[in-house]
Parts: structure tokens; C-alpha cells; sequence
């Protein structure tokens, strides 16, 4: 390297400038390479610690030039959170700009999630004139492989599953030219040194390929979907289990087979205007799909083809995403219709990602698999969006998203690093370092015994990739959840100190977060509508309005009180909840003597009347819940959804809301909405929402056997504007010279209805009120830990402030 000195003259400028965000591991050096020597600068660029660090020199307006298109031309899986300049007198710059060996000791490279196929790499893997034509992993510095395959830091190939694999001398060419796209891109592989694919019966027996025409083992796939085969196909982050999406009789066989009794199933196809047969795709809705992370997006089903009832039973969505593999790409290439793309286990189980378990685990569902040999490091689901409000919002965060650090708001940058262990259901965890979050992928539900094992495998991955020390462990207030109960053991092993979150303060603190909310502002009024969290009195909350900022709240009014019949039971028996509904508004005698016409009231006359009285008269497993997620319950179930059984929570919610007629929804005229009441407890107590209008206009309605859709729509305008009501209620009261708060925090999983949500939102924007909702991070408990990792920090914060 021939180094000269530069100094300022009038016609020469350097200046060191800091890049900082997610700008490791993504291409950012070669991208800064190619344009210093595009704008005729000299100099060099380095990872510096967490940041890229650029010294240059060259005219002041090349180096305007150079600052701009540093911005505009970034790589694709880069995020650049700031550019800091600063000018430097004598420096010795190479002549030329060059890439230089990183400097300050390892550098803390940010993890990157995987990444979709980039479009070059895609035209590269259909091209016949391409040495990777078909080859099933190609990938560049811009897109493949990034968190599923990482296994230490810092992020390099020995670091990866991908150090099996030695370089032949072509990629080894790619990999060291800071000219190509497959600079320093650790998974880079090819036909000749990279992982492979193949095809297996699942029953043992030898694969025949003379029954089909076959390009490959990759292309034989897309043959047995289009016989009706059910085939396992090794993916990113886990196996899939896909069929022939059109084919009833093999979606039935894989509901059957998976034990996926209602659940709906996510969808792939092969490009847009596939999908678009079958579903309108809005602008944002196509950007979503071709984006880096490659989600399922939630779309409207109204297309001219109709997929068979059994894709998303009782739904008016279906969840679709494109190719985001090569491997995925070439599956599909010849499918001219979609497929069935859900995860490979059992309903319940975490999905599998180890190629010994296929054998055990999916030959009783699959009866073909697609292995290859690039181990899978790290689970991780399929992301899914869904346009609301006209913004995206994640519903469940997970490949293409994680691990990436979240911003916190400003003052948070001195929290100490600390653990939250997030919820039971839909669970993450989240680690704070640094002032910056790293919340971990969608886990599922511990109370299944693998999920709970994989939790606990990725927390110890995480310790390790981000080298985390926590000074402090965060839980759950329920002593029964066990991500509670295993915080608890760290904290006792570690002889750490625990904070203890209130759920829904978590939920709205999440909110608070993502939106920037400083830890040393005003309270806001949160919003937290769910199935059920532990409530400070002992009882089940899940309707709750709380005036809150992140190191207190005050719970200011809820949903009414009422009986949970049998406990749990009553979230998998909705009618149990229609039940202990209808005899809290207004007892069985007089429901009995007044709707003894209804179905309804023939199908509660078949249940066990007298043991439930007895039940809730000795207060024997009925807990009370304010759930809001318990009311849909109830009100789906009378209405005809998901009575006798769920086969997941918030079923009924879903199906009652699909139902829904668009025609009743723009009704603007007052008896368009069922009413409800907000009262005060015993008079004087809390405000609360009190359902028994709602109730009476909803059973009269189906004496008159009004059209359910209908039906749907005026309980949905009803809730919204109950909830506005309180809202409205809750800023008058004890401010007389005007609304004690203006800033109104929307969160739970409640809040994922997407006409709920927009109801809400418009209801309180003609009313005045600043509404903050979720888009980056789930509303759903998905987001709890994030919440409680800002609560925590928040007092840490305090208490140093003292």
C-alpha cells in the first residue's frame, strides 16, 4: 500500500466519517469502496468497533457527492442510523482507496437476519449461461443465509454451519474481489464446493424417478405436489410441510395428518400475478412480498379463483409469500399454482429444523422430503404482516426481522444491560445492551415441553452472539408462567436481582417504546385489550385502560368483570363464556324465559346448567377476567363461530370478523352499532364497559334472524365506540380545566383486528387524541418482553438519576 500524506489546501478536504447502524456483514465496505473511487477519492474504510469508519480525501464537492450517495445507494440489508463527520488536518491516506483489516480489536459486528434472494442472484440461478444455473444456495453479500447459520462471533464462515464446505478457487476469487457482490459474503458456495440437495421417500423405500420428468431432485418436488404427494422441504430456518395448494384432497390429507383441525394455513406462490388470482395486492402489499424479509403478507381473498374451504376455514384472508430461496425458486418454477408452505411439525411442536427427526417426527405426514446439508444453527418461523391502518404491522416477528436491534427512545442510551423473559404464549425474550434492544424471534408457546427446550437453546445463543451480561432479570408478574419461573432460577444462579412487570403495563410500555416515547415523559393513556394477563388484584385482566408511563400506571377503568367457567377450559369451550355472560347480564331464568325461542338457548338447555350454577355460585375454577379477548369469545360463539370448541385462541375473533359485511360496516346511523354502558363499579368504583345492551340488541337481533354479517359489523362499530366512550370518559374525569391526557397507547393482541383497530383509531382521532399503535414489534404478547425491557430500564434509569 503506497500511503501518501494529505493535508487541507483549497482545493482538497478529508474527513473521517462514522457509519453507524447495520452496516457490518451487509456489504457496506465494498458499497463504500466502489463510490469513494466512482467519486475519484482516496483513503480507506474499516469496521471500527460498532461502526464503519471512513477517512478520506478528495474536493469538496466529490465529497458532498460521496456523503449523498453513501445514503441513496447503501446496500439493501443495511441500516444506517447515522453519519457522523468530522474534518482531520495530517493523516496518512492511501493513494488509492482501499479496504483495510478492521481495526480497535474484533469489531461487534451486528448479527443480520437472512435475507430473500436478491434479484441478481435470482436471474443468476435461472440463467443456463450461469455456473450457478439451478444450484438451489446461491447467495452474495446482499441477501441468503445470516442468522440460521451463525453459531458464534464474529460473523464468519468458521462461525457458521457453512465452514463444512471449503471454497473452491472460483468463489475464493468472488469472496477477496471488493468489486464483486460476493465480497467477504460467508455462505458463498456453488455447484462444485457448497451444499446440496436431494429427494427421499419418507416410508424408506427407494425414490423412482422414471414416474415423472425431472430436471433434479429440487424439480421432482414441484412433480409429486402436482400427484397430490405431501413432501417435507428442508427451508432456511426449518422445515415446511407443502402440497398442492388447489388440490382439496391433499390439503384435507395434510390438515388431517398435521392434527391442524382450523388453523389456516400459509400459502407460497411463485410470483404476484399467481397470488393475484386469488387475492387483491395492494402497492404496499407487493413491496412487503419482494421485500428483503419476504413475509407471509395477510391479503384479502376476494380474487376470481377460490382456493378449497379447507386453506383458512371460515376466513375472508389468506397468508401468501413468494420464493425467498433459490431452493424455494426452483420448487416452484414449473408450479402453475400455489402451494400449502406451513411449518414442518406437529400442531403444537416447534418446527423442526434437524434432518434425523424427519424420520420420526413427519413420516406419518409427509411422504417425500427434501433434505440438503447445510445444517440449520437457528429455528426461525416464517414472519407474518398484515397491512392495518395503512401501515404494515407485524403480527409475528421472526425470519427477515430477527435478530435486528430496536432503537430505544432517547434517554434510554445509559440503561444498564438487562434480561426480560417476555410471556408464556406467542413468547420472545428480549435482551437490552447497550441502549439498544434485541428482541428474539417468535418462540410459540412454552407450555409445549420442545418449545420451552428451543426458548431456551436461543437464549443461550443470544447470550453468546451478543455477548450479554445482564445486570438484572425481568418477569412476568404471573408466578405460573414458566419463562417467570425459569427467570427466577437465572436470577437465583446468577445472584442477580428480579423486577417484576404487571402484563399489561408491558403491553402498553411496548407501544410506548416503539413509538419513542422518552422514559421521562408524561403518563399517556394505554389501551391494553387481550386474552388474559395476572392482574395486580388476583384476578384475570385483559380489557384495561391505564394511565401509565414506564416506571408507573394507574388502572383508570376496564372491561367488565366476568366468569371464567372451568378456567382455561373456558378459552378452549367458548360456550362456556356465553354462558357466564348471559347469566351475569341477566341470569339463565330470565334468559330461559325470554329467548327460550333462540337455538341458542336449546344448545346452553344441553349443557350441565345445574353443575356450572353450582360452579359459579361457590366461586369453584371461575376466576373473573376483564377480557376483551373473552367477550369476542362469547359473542362469536352465540352468534354460530367456533361454539362447542376452539381449535386455537382467538378463533371465534377471527371468524367473526370475516364475517363481517362491508355494506353494514359504513352504516353511519346510530342503531348501526350495538350499545354498550360505562358505568362505574358498585357506583363509585372504576368505570367500566358494560356489555348487557349489547347483549339484548345482539339476541334480538337473532330473534329477527338478522344476516350474521350484519350482526358482525355492529358489534365491531359498537366495541370501537365503547371504547372511544371510556377514552372520552376517562380524559374529562378530575380535569376540570381539560383533558387530563391527549396521547393514546393501543395494544394487546385484540388490537391485531384489523377493523377493531381502525375503528378505534378513527374514533379517537375525531375526538382529538393522539393515537400511538404497533407496526414494528407484535401487539400481541409477542412484544411483552420488550415492554418489560423498557420498564426495567426506566427505573434503573430513576434510581440513578436520585
Amino acid at each position: 500500500m503506497n500511503a501518501v500524506t494529505i493535508s487541507h489546501s483549497a482545493s482538497t478536504e478529508t474527513l473521517e466519517i462514522r457509519v453507524r447502524g447495520v452496516v457490518q456483514g451487509v456489504g457496506f465496505r465494498p458499497t463504500v469502496w466502489r463510490l469513494a473511487r466512482e467519486c475519484g477519492l482516496s483513503g480507506h474504510v474499516f469496521n471500527d468497533g460498532d461502526c464503519v469508519l471512513i477517512q478520506t480525501s478528495g474536493d469538496p464537492v466529490s465529497l458532498q457527492e460521496f456523503c449523498k450517495r453513501l445514503t441513496d445507494e447503501a446496500p439493501p440489508l443495511a441500516r444506517i442510523d447515522s453519519i457522523e463527520t468530522s474534518a482531520l488536518t495530517e493523516v496518512p491516506l492511501p493513494a488509492a482507496f482501499m479496504i483495510v483489516e478492521s481495526r480497535n480489536g474484533a469489531s461487534r459486528t451486528n448479527v443480520v437476519p437472512d435475507a430473500a434472494h436478491c434479484d441478481a442472484c435470482r436471474e443468476e440461478t435461472l440463467s443456463p449461461f450461469e455456473r450457478r444455473y439451478r444450484y438451489p444456495f446461491t447467495n452474495c453479500t446482499h441477501c441468503g443465509p445470516r442468522f440460521s447459520i451463525i453459531q458464534g462471533v464474529p460473523y464468519d464462515r468458521a462461525q457458521t454451519t457453512m465452514r463444512e464446505f471449503l471454497v473452491c478457487e472460483e468463489c475464493a476469487r468472488e469472496y477477496e474481489d471488493p468489486a464483486d457482490r460476493r465480497f467477504h459474503a460467508q455462505p458463498v458456495a456453488c455447484h462444485k464446493c457448497g451444499p446440496g440437495a436431494w429427494l427421499e421417500r419418507l416410508d424408506g423405500r427407494a425414490v423412482s424417478f422414471d414416474q415423472f420428468s425431472m430436471l433434479d431432485d429440487v424439480d421432482a418436488v414441484t412433480g409429486l405436489m402436482q400427484k397430490g404427494e405431501i413432501v417435507a422441504i428442508k427451508g432456511i430456518g426449518g422445515f415446511h410441510l407443502a402440497c398442492d395448494a388447489t388440490n382439496a384432497e391433499a390439503v384435507e390429507k395434510l390438515r388431517s395428518r398435521k392434527e391442524r383441525d382450523a388453523r389456516p394455513f400459509a400459502l407460497m406462490a411463485r410470483d404476484i400475478e399467481m397470488i393475484e388470482r386469488y387475492c387483491t395486492v395492494l402497492d404496499t402489499e407487493a413491496a412487503l412480498l419482494r421485500s428483503p424479509a419476504a413475509p407471509i403478507v395477510l391479503l384479502n381473498a376476494d380474487g376470481e379463483a377460490k382456493l378449497p374451504e379447507a386453506i383458512a376455514p371460515g376466513l375472508d384472508t389468506l397468508g401468501f409469500m413468494l420464493p425467498y430461496t433459490p431452493l424455494h425458486l426452483l420448487t416452484l418454477r414449473r408450479m402453475n399454482r400455489p402451494v400449502v408452505m406451513t411449518s414442518g411439525n406437529l400442531s403444537g411442536e416447534p418446527q423442526i429444523t434437524d434432518d434425523c427427526e424427519v424420520g420420526n417426527r413427519l413420516s406419518s405426514i409427509a411422504d417425500y422430503a427434501l433434505f440438503h446439508n447445510r445444517e440449520i444453527a437457528n429455528r426461525i418461523d416464517d414472519s407474518v404482516v398484515r397491512i392495518m391502518a395503512g401501515a404494515p404491522r407485524i403480527l409475528r416477528r421472526a425470519r427477515g426481522y430477527v435478530p435486528s436491534t430496536i432503537a430505544l427512545p432517547s434517554g434510554f442510551e445509559s440503561a444498564p444491560d438487562l434480561l426480560a423473559m417476555g410471556a408464556e404464549l406467542k413468547s420472545t425474550f428480549c435482551l437490552l445492551k447497550d441502549g439498544s434492544a434485541i428482541l428474539s424471534q417468535h418462540q410459540g408457546d412454552l407450555e409445549d415441553a420442545r418449545t420451552f427446550d428451543d426458548y431456551q437453546k436461543n437464549l443461550h445463543l443470544f447470550t453468546k452472539l451478543f455477548d450479554h451480561h445482564p445486570s438484572q432479570i425481568v418477569i412476568d408478574a404471573h408466578p405460573d408462567y414458566l419463562s417467570t419461573k425459569l427467570g427466577l432460577e437465572i436470577a437465583q444462579e446468577e445472584r442477580l436481582p428480579v423486577v417484576t412487570v404487571q402484563h399489561h403495563h408491558a403491553h402498553i410500555a411496548s407501544c410506548m417504546a416503539e413509538n419513542g416515547v422518552a422514559p421521562d415523559s408524561p403518563p399517556i393513556l394505554g389501551i391494553a385489550l387481550d386474552g388474559l394477563g395476572y392482574g395486580d388484584d388476583g384476578t384475570i385482566w385483559g380489557g384495561e385502560f391505564l394511565l401509565a408511563d414506564y416506571r408507573d400506571y394507574q388502572r383508570l377503568g376496564m372491561f367488565k368483570p366476568v366468569a371464567m367457567i372451568g378456567g382455561a377450559q373456558a378459552i378452549r369451550e367458548p360456550w362456556r363464556n356465553i354462558y357466564a355472560h348471559l347469566t351475569a347480564e341477566m341470569g339463565w331464568t330470565r334468559f330461559a324465559m325470554d329467548y327460550d325461542e333462540l337455538e341458542l338457548h336449546r344448545f346452553l338447555s344441553s349443557k350441565p346448567i345445574a353443575t356450572l350454577d353450582q360452579m359459579l355460585k361457590r366461586g369453584v375454577n371461575t376466576p373473573l377476567a376483564s377480557s376483551c379477548g373473552r367477550l369476542f369469545d362469547a359473542v362469536a360463539a352465540a352468534i354460530g363461530f367456533a361454539r362447542e370448541q376452539a381449535d386455537f385462541e382467538g378463533q371465534g375473533a377471527m371468524m367473526l370478523e370475516a364475517a363481517i359485511s362491508p355494506e353494514a360496516l359504513e352504516d353511519g346511523s346510530e342503531e348501526a352499532a350495538y350499545p354498550f354502558a360505562v358505568p362505574n363499579l358498585d357506583g363509585d368504583g372504576l368505570p367500566y364497559i358494560e356489555p348487557v345492551p349489547m347483549w339484548q340488541a345482539l339476541l334480538g337481533d337473532l330473534i329477527l334472524k338478522t344476516p350474521v354479517p350484519v350482526m358482525a359489523a355492529r358489534f365491531h362499530k359498537g366495541l370501537a365506540r365503547a371504547i372511544v366512550g371510556m377514552v372520552r370518559k376517562l380524559a374529562r374525569m378530575n380535569s376540570p380545566d381539560g383533558p387530563r391526557f391527549n396521547q393514546v397507547a393501543l395494544s394487546g393482541g385484540c388490537f391485531q383486528n384489523k377493523v377493531l383497530l381502525e375503528l378505534t383509531i378513527a374514533g379517537l382521532h375525531s375526538h382529538g387524541f393522539e393515537v400511538l399503535t404497533q407496526s414494528r414489534i407484535p401487539a400481541n404478547d409477542g412484544g411483552i418482553a420488550l415492554g418489560q425491557a423498557a420498564i426495567a430500564a426506566a427505573h434503573a434509569l430513576h434510581r440513578k438519576g436520585n
